[in-house]
């Protein structure tokens, strides 16, 4: 056929390669940035091009999304026929296949899929069955079971080695998980029924035990890619080996670098065991990047050579001129937010869009403070992965008792939290709210209801609680503490994932501190809470600032990229730290992170704000230093710029102070170099003049823009003009 693509004018040395090479085993590192999707979409036009039936050609992705995706832009390259390939996920694959064989496993044919909702209402069920006995309150939900018994399939573990390791707030009950286990699955045979992890066992089980079936399925798919390869469990690769069983002509692309699903069961070390699958496997290693400039590449490179175990790869790109990235300490986590901000509306007046700019955290909770400040600054934004802060039910559940206190006719509140009262629901909530309205009783005289007896004995202890906060003088940082106490039994009982909805309300506890009256506090995160993604119009999300985890932030990316928290404790993961793995993928993490920026790199952390973490379920207290996170520590001299919140960081009115000209503490603790009524300039605050100078390291400048401010020498930088 004649050739309609030009191939060695579109693709790099290395995309060629892969592309051109058709037959044989072939794994592709594919670093951040470099390609991979492209080399994916000229590879299958490549095939059809040179007259490979389309039926013949397989790939398989993690969604159906994605595998659609590539297909049409195939079509549109070379050939219509490229929509005819068969592409689609593991599952789907695997769906199909046991349609035809199901009897071979004692299946009928007419077998019915469940999924997750269908999932969880068998196992409730089923567990009705092991008779767990009704007073006990810390055994799983059943979301909790269904994650239990899916990973324990995935991974192929027992599901006590699996609760040992992720899950031991519930070790006491691995018998009764053991015994729900085997009902589950005599459950699904018996009413021949299949979940998604069934799918793909059951497909290998075939593949195995059927030489027949697996030479037929080899037969039929003689060239076979898969995307994203780093991200397949041990079930899909002993897939995708036989799968290849006849011919070998099997290509895998994925990144080491990138695998951070461990917790859906995924295994990066399937690269490296690759070549163990495939003896004759060639390796090409796509390191060319499109996406950064060559200091973020820098960056990124050093953070991963500092992995155990990896594939050496070097990324590099043509865009060598750049900023380095920045390191910056902000000292507290309101400054964060602030620095944040004001670094944002920088760009803005440089001509940047929102839209060109995210910010990216650890975990979900991090990004509260700064939710309140965006909000407080008009900078509208959308936020991926996790769940807002007010749209938290473990968050508006402790709020509630406060609002009651502020509002005693708050009857949303009231109802909220009498309904999480043992035997209250909603008719008796109703009641004693009416009763509360006719007789205009206080708040913490709830425990006086009528009807209240021995029967409602939690009534009186939701009255002392609210006594307590009805205390003169009470902070709100300290209301918080009150309320904490009193609803954390309830909150171990409601969620199986306690332990990380705990550090939810510390966060909150955090942030109540910085105010003097509860009204305040509540005014912020309630009565102007931060803007839903769904309420805004597709016009408004067009220029909104990106806010995300970094999971959900993966095979995106921005020209400007602020990473939160990057600090131990938090980035990595203070619960990382008890596991060699994990702290190796919370590296990777850090270098997905990393990897989404463009042109500018920050990474933040509030330095004077130091995280202790005791272990949930028992052992000792863990302290971590006021520096930045250790992964940024450990990097080569010249890899990163150092800063401190108020120091300017772009161009002519974001540089650093010249040296020569800057003045802080001098030796013996007092100020040198400046005298009242020297005229001076503050990065954040502008010009101004020295008013008085105290005894230590302060000075008091008057400015004018914001008036009189009192600066210690030892956290701030004055230029002298």
């Amino acid at each position: 056929m004649s050739q309609a693509i030009d191939y060695k004018n579109v693709l790099n040395a290395a995309q060629l390669q892969a592309v051109t090479s058709l037959e044989g085993t072939l794994l592709v590192i594919a670093g951040a940035g470099s390609g991979k999707t492209r080399t994916l979409v000229y590879r299958v036009a490549r095939l059809v091009e040179t007259g490979v039936p389309p039926e013949s050609i397989l790939l398989l992705t993690f969604t159906r999304k994605a595998a659609g995706e590539m297909l049409e832009r195939a079509a549109e390259l070379a050939d219509e026929k490229c929509k005819f390939v068969s592409g689609g996920t593991f599952h789907a694959l695997a769906h199909r296949v046991l349609r035809g064989h199901a009897d071979l496993l004692g299946f009928e044919k007419t077998f019915t899929i469940l999924d997750r909702a269908d999932m969880e209402e068998v196992v409730q069920a089923l567990v009705r069955e092991i008779r767990i006995d009704k007073t006990t309150i810390r055994f799983p939900k059943r979301a909790t079971l269904a994650n239990i018994l899916s990973k324990s399939a995935n991974l192929q573990v027992s599901v006590e080695d699996l609760v040992t390791e992720e899950y031991a707030q519930f070790l006491e009950y691995t018998p009764q998980m053991n015994r729900l286990q085997k009902l589950y699955r005599e459950y699904k045979r018996e009413n021949q029924l299949m979940d998604y992890d069934d799918l793909i066992l059951h497909l290998r089980q075939l593949l195995d035990d059927h030489k027949e079936i697996r030479q037929a399925l080899s037969e039929q798919y003689r060239y076979v890619m898969v995307d994203e390869y780093q991200d397949t469990n041990a079930i899909q690769a002993d897939i995708v080996k036989g799968l290849a069983y006849s011919h070998g002509n099997i290509m895998v692309v994925g990144d080491d670098s990138q695998s951070i699903y461990s917790f859906r069961g995924a295994d990066y070390r399937n690269m490296f065991a690759f070549p163990e699958l495939f003896p004759e496997v060639t390796t090409i290693k796509l390191e060319e990047n499109y996406r950064s400039t060559q200091p973020i590449l820098a960056f990124t490179n050093a953070l991963m050579d500092q992995a155990r175990e990896k594939y050496t790869k070097c990324l590099h790109t043509k865009r060598a001129d750049g900023d380095l990235p920045k390191v910056v300490d902000t000292r507290t986590e309101p400054e964060q937010a602030r620095y944040v901000c004001r670094v944002i509306k920088e760009q803005l007046a440089r001509g940047r869009s929102l839209k060109d700019m995210a910010v990216l955290f650890r975990a979900a909770y991090q990004s509260f403070e700064l939710e309140m400040e965006l909000t407080r600054q008009n900078i509208p934004f959308v936020k991926y992965g996790g769940f807002k802060f007010m749209e938290s039910a473990h968050i508006k559940d402790l709020l509630s008792y406060l609002r009651v206190m502020a509002n005693k006719r708050d009857v949303i509140s009231w109802s909220r939290i009498l309904r999480l009262i043992k035997k209250i629901g909603q008719m008796k909530s109703q009641a004693i709210v009416n009763w509360m309205k006719t007789t205009d009783a206080l708040p913490w005289q709830v425990g006086e209801w009528p009807e209240a007896g021995k029967k409602y004995t939690g009534l009186k202890s939701l009255s002392s609680l609210l006594k307590k906060l009805s205390a003169r003088g009470m902070r709100p940082g300290r209301a918080i503490e009150l309320a904490m106490e009193y609803y954390d039994p309830i909150l171990k009982e409601r969620f199986d994932d306690f332990p990380r909805r705990q550090k939810d309300l510390e966060q909150l506890v955090s942030m109540a501190e910085r105010y003097r009256s509860l009204r305040a506090f509540l005014d912020d995160v309630v009565l102007e809470p931060p803007t839903s993604s769904s309420d805004m119009t597709s016009e408004q999300r067009k220029d909104v600032l990106t806010l995300s985890t970094v999971h959900s932030a993966k095979g995106l990316e921005w020209a400007v990229v602020f990473i939160i928290w990057v600090k131990d404790g938090y980035f990595p993961s203070s619960k990382a730290h008890a596991n060699q793995d994990n702290l190796e993928e919370e590296r990777r993490l850090m270098y997905v992170a990393a990897t989404r920026a463009k042109d500018q790199l920050m990474l933040c952390y509030p330095g004077s704000e130091v995280p202790r973490f005791r272990n949930a379920y028992g052992g000792a207290e863990m302290f971590f230093s006021r520096g930045p996170s250790s992964f940024i520590q450990t990097l080569p001299e010249g890899t990163t710029e150092q800063h401190r919140a108020g120091t300017p960081v772009f161009g002519d009115v974001f540089r650093r102070p010249d040296k020569k000209a800057s003045f802080r503490k001098r030796e013996g603790g007092k100020p040198g170099g400046l005298r009242v009524g020297d005229r001076v300039v503050h990065p954040a605050f502008g010009k101004g003049v020295i008013a008085k100078i105290t005894e230590k390291d302060k000075v008091e400048v008057l400015f004018g823009k914001v008036g009189r401010k009192l600066l210690h020498l030892g956290y701030t930088t004055l230029e002298k003009i």
